[in-house]
């Protein structure tokens, strides 16, 4: 009996969300759907796309997984993955390392009220052109959507991809 209850208050310990964590929850999950792509330098292209949003409980931070696909082939086409860590002043830090190699550092803030969550890049490290990345993500009816904005050294800010993801 006693170890039943030590399992059960270790279950409940997982499935608690961290205070830091509780304004973005609604992220935490699977979310899957489409996008599109473009850029001055490169043709523009939809993709499939799954996001995972996952926390551990005890910390105050999310870790962050995401993988994109040609639609017509199914073949892999990009990954990132990294953390977001909110703070409860409404800012928010993010690391993300892509499969290209590049790495980026953000900084943004999040809204818990109207659900987005606005990213901007402090460092793009390893990257030969790209020099600035921006994203934007907001809940809008149950849908996850986001705006990434890229900035090279031969092309100012601009949109890059948007994609429209529902949760699983």
């Amino acid at each position: 009996m006693e170890g039943s209850e030590s399992s059960a208050s270790q279950q409940a310990q997982v499935a608690a969300v961290h205070p830091a964590v509780e304004p973005l929850s609604y992220l935490l999950g699977t979310w899957r759907g489409q996008g599109e792509g473009g850029f001055p330098t490169i043709n523009s292209f939809k993709y499939g796309e799954q996001l995972n949003f996952s926390h551990p409980g005890n910390k105050p931070v999310i870790a962050y997984s995401q993988k994109t696909w040609k639609l017509n082939s199914g073949e892999p086409m990009h990954a990132e993955s990294g953390y977001w860590r909110p703070k409860p002043d409404g800012t928010i830090e993010v690391v993300i390392a892509q499969s290209t190699g590049l790495v980026e550092v953000q900084k943004g803030t999040y809204d818990a009220e109207e659900k987005v969550v606005k990213l901007h890049s402090e460092l793009v490290g390893n990257a030969s052109k790209v020099r600035e990345i921006t994203r934007v993500f907001k809940l809008v009816n149950e849908e996850l959507v986001y705006v990434v904005e890229m900035a090279t050294s031969l092309n100012s800010l601009q949109p890059h991809l948007k994609a429209s993801l529902t949760k699983l």
